[in-house]
This record gives structure tokens, C-alpha cells and sequence, in this order.
């Protein structure tokens, strides 16, 4: 089972309402939510609510430490079986695209160590000539790689680009090992926006501020690719005296919402592979789950 959608339209909580009633666990497909210390940046479920429905492929690893998405989908498809096992139904929950589609269309993704020397050619690249024109270069010579990556996403491209000059590149090799009902979460655009207002200000009144001062204090970078996500990278460099606070907040709520427009890229309310459900849907969708599991 997968719950998908745009940030902020309700996801988790349809997901641990649906595992409590349905007896499930949550299989977070978060690429942010997997790292440790990132608690109100990242939204991440309180403890209490852990304990009553277990959630996995969260704080998995540190803030500097590596991960990609051939180790998230071999760990995804490891707790998918585990909880099967204990005959309980998965809920795969998050808007990362690519960690959500790489697990479900079951792509073979290449093993292939860091070229440290090609990598930091290109980040100079990227410095010097910006991410949009490294990306029109993977989108020539990889143009099905580049419809995965956002062209303001320079780690990412540069990652597809040292995967292409290895000769690999992402491919659709064959089903996972489940069978899976994909549910879409859909919101008027004027309310998903105000919604994702509303979380942002509820993260700054939750601390938001003192977790990356204390993140920058432990020795993380705010240059690490987890430190550069959405608020993260704001709150830091209001930290550093480059932002005034309003600005920074500012700042998170527009790159939300371009967020947002991305996600949609992954979940495209045409994809006849999503079942699509509004803010209101909720018995709907536990009848079509329902015959999904038990018919």
C-alpha cells in the first residue's frame, strides 16, 4: 500500500489512521526524514505516535552520512517483508518520487562507488555556470534519467552524470516482490499552499530555529546535503547573518511551494497507477483498501 501526494496534504495522518484501524506499519519514503537530528524540519512523527504504529526508514542515518536510492529501496523492500511477515500491511508514505517509484516500479539500481575527482569537477562546474546548465547536459545524453531529477538539484544531477560516464544509467528491470494500491492525496492549490503555511509556522514555533543551531554546534556543514534542504538551509543562513528570520520564513514557505509543483511532476493526477481521493475521501479510501487487501 502507498500513500502519496504533495507535502502537507495529509499523508501521515491518513497513513497512521489507516495502520491503526487496518493493523499495518508505516514505510516512511521520505529522503529527508531518514536522517537523524532533522526532527521539526522534517516533520517526523512524535514518539508517542511511534509507539502506537512503528514507522521505519526514519533516522536511519547521521546528518553527514551517505545514503542513495538503490540503499533506500533495498531497505524498503527488507521491512516491506519483515512486516509482512508478521502478517501486518505496509504503508510506503512519503513524497519523495523517486524513493516511492524506484520501490514500486522495482527499478535495478546500479551499484557504483563515488568518483570523487569527476564529482567535484562538476560541483566546480556548478558554482561557475549554475545547476541548469549541467542538467541540459544530462538531459542529452540521459534525457530518461533526467525526467527523475529536478534541474535545481545539483547533487542529483551530478550523481546521474557520474552513473552515465560509468555506463550505467536507471532502469525498469522488473516487478517488486508485492503486489501495491498506490492512493493520492489531492487539495485545491490555494488550500495546499495555505496549509503548508500553517507548517511552516507551526515548525518555527516548534523550535525550528534552536534544532539547526544546535545542528551547527554538533560540527554538521550547512554546505551537507541534509543541512541544504528546505528550512534547513534557510534557517542557517539566517543563522549566519545572511537572512533577516521574516525572510528566512519566507523563503521556506515559496521553496514549499515550488516543492509542491515538483512532487506533482512524480504524481500526476492523470496517472491512471494513482487512485486519487480529496480531504474528504477518508471512508472511500478505506473501502478501496479494504478490497484491495481482503478480495
Amino acid at each position: 500500500m502507498a500513500i502519496v501526494g504533495p507535502t502537507a496534504s495529509g499523508k501521515s495522518e491518513l497513513a497512521i489512521d489507516l495502520a491503526k484501524n487496518l493493523v499495518g506499519e508505516i514505510v516512511s519514503a521520505d529522503s529527508q526524514k531518514i536522517y537523524r537530528h532533522l526532527d521539526i524540519g522534517t516533520a517526523k512523527p512524535p514518539s508517542n505516535v511511534r509507539r502506537i504504529v512503528p514507522h521505519h526508514l526514519i533516522d536511519v542515518v547521521d546528518p553527514d552520512g551517505e545514503f542513495s536510492v538503490g540503499l533506500y529501496k533495498d531497505l524498503a523492500l527488507r521491512e516491506i517483508g519483515l512486516i509482512t511477515g508478521r502478517k501486518k500491511i505496509s504503508f510506503v508514505v512519503g513524497g519523495s518520487g523517486l524513493y516511492v517509484w524506484a520501490l514500486l516500479e522495482g527499478w535495478e539500481i546500479p551499484s557504483c562507488p563515488p568518483d570523487r575527482e569527476f564529482r567535484s569537477r562538476l560541483e566546480e562546474r556548478v558554482k561557475r555556470e549554475g545547476a541548469e546548465r549541467i542538467y541540459q547536459e544530462l538531459k542529452t545524453i540521459d534525457n530518461r534519467a533526467s525526467r527523475h531529477i529536478d534541474p535545481r538539484n545539483p547533487r542529483r544531477i551530478i550523481r546521474a552524470l557520474e552513473l552515465k560516464q560509468a555506463g550505467f544509467s536507471l532502469e525498469r528491470t522488473k516487478n517488486p516482490p508485492f503486489d501495491a494500491l498506490t492512493i493520492g492525496l489531492y487539495l485545491p492549490r490555494d488550500e495546499l499552499h495555505r496549509r503548508q503555511n500553517e507548517r511552516v509556522d507551526r515548525m518555527m514555533d516548534q523550535g525550528l530555529v534552536e534544532e539547526v543551531r544546535g545542528l551547527l554546534k554538533m560540527g554538521y556543514s550547512p554546505d551537507l546535503p541534509s543541512l541544504s534542504s528546505i528550512g534547513y538551509r534557510q534557517i542557517s543562513s539566517y543563522l549566519q547573518g545572511r537572512l533577516s528570520l521574516s525572510e528566512a520564513v519566507d523563503k521556506i514557505k515559496f521553496a514549499t511551494h515550488r516543492l509542491c509543483r515538483h512532487q506533482f511532476n512524480w504524481f500526476k493526477p492523470q496517472d491512471e497507477r494513482i487512485h486519487w481521493f480529496g480531504p474528504d475521501e477518508g471512508s472511500s479510501i478505506s473501502h478501496l483498501i479494504t478490497d484491495f487487501v481482503y478480495n
